[in-house]
């Protein structure tokens, strides 16, 4: 079996071959700048060369834009120049997927026909807001799949709140039993208060999927590969979903009178 190359640039920057644990980059202020380097290492440290890389892994956010964008125009590169099939995958749905993981070897998981398990995946997207979608797994149980009941979307931590609330009363008319929320992905504790809001909250836990080494990078890839199979012509283009900053000005107002001036008849 050939190389599976996993890049990741949507909270600092990690880099790891499927089977293998991963190379993580936390601060924000070198994590592209070593990224190239970390690429290399983690292809040799594994036993591979370039050559031997067949599918190239990249995490699409959602995220601030100029980090992200960084991972992404490195993954193109490489899969071009060593032909590898190029998959992108956004890092809030393997949180979901990761989340029931957690709770089912926790034993924490519950009956699905009685406990339903919700994970909110949030990213931080900084300027006070977060990244967010709301998972729940399907009616039949299944643990290895997740269905979105929010999608993919950019909000103030209480806004989440509310959004949620309403999301999971509407939810609530199509089970019976329990209902419990999880909040899962960076910011998490940061908007904890806010958070707080949201009715039947679960575990709040601070970490990404790709925070758990070779467990969490495996798990990424599999939902990304899943993801892939359904849509295989998605384009791997960075989330940024924040509206930009910049706006076309408005058109020079003209001054009474001014219209004519000037003009020869």
């Amino acid at each position: 079996m050939g190389c599976v190359l996993v890049i990741d640039t949507s909270y600092g920057s990690t880099v790891g071959v499927t089977g293998h644990e991963p190379i993580v980059e936390t601060d924000s202020r070198t994590h592209v700048e070593r990224l190239q380097v970390n690429i290399a290492r983690a292809v040799k440290d594994a036993g591979y060369t370039p050559q031997d890389i067949d599918t190239v892994i990249v995490g699409t956010g959602p995220a601030p834009f100029t980090g992200l964008r960084a991972g992404i125009v490195a993954a193109k590169a490489l899969a071009f120049a060593t032909g590898a099939e190029l998959i992108g995958h956004d890092v809030l749905a393997p949180q979901a997927q990761w989340n029931l993981i957690r709770r089912s070897k926790s034993g924490t998981l519950g009956d699905p026909k009685t406990s339903h398990v919700l994970t909110l995946a949030v990213n931080d997207a900084r300027r006070k807001q977060l990244y967010f979608a709301l998972y729940a797994s399907p009616l039949d149980g299944d643990a290895t799949m997740t269905r979105t009941l929010i999608d993919m979307d950019i909000d103030y931590p209480a806004s989440i709140a509310d959004r949620v609330n309403a999301a999971v009363r509407e939810y609530a008319t199509t089970v019976e039993g329990e209902i419990v929320i999880d909040v899962v992905g960076h910011g998490a504790t940061k908007y904890a208060d806010a958070l707080r809001g949201i009715e039947h909250l679960g575990d709040m836990t601070d970490e990404s999927v790709l925070d758990q080494g070779r467990q969490g990078l495996d798990i990424f890839a599999a939902d990304a590969t899943i993801a892939h199979a359904h849509d295989p012509q998605a384009p791997v283009e960075p989330l940024y979903l924040r509206r930009p900053d910049a706006e076309v000005p408005a058109p020079l107002k003209h001054v009474l009178g001014h219209e004519g001036a000037g003009r020869k008849d």
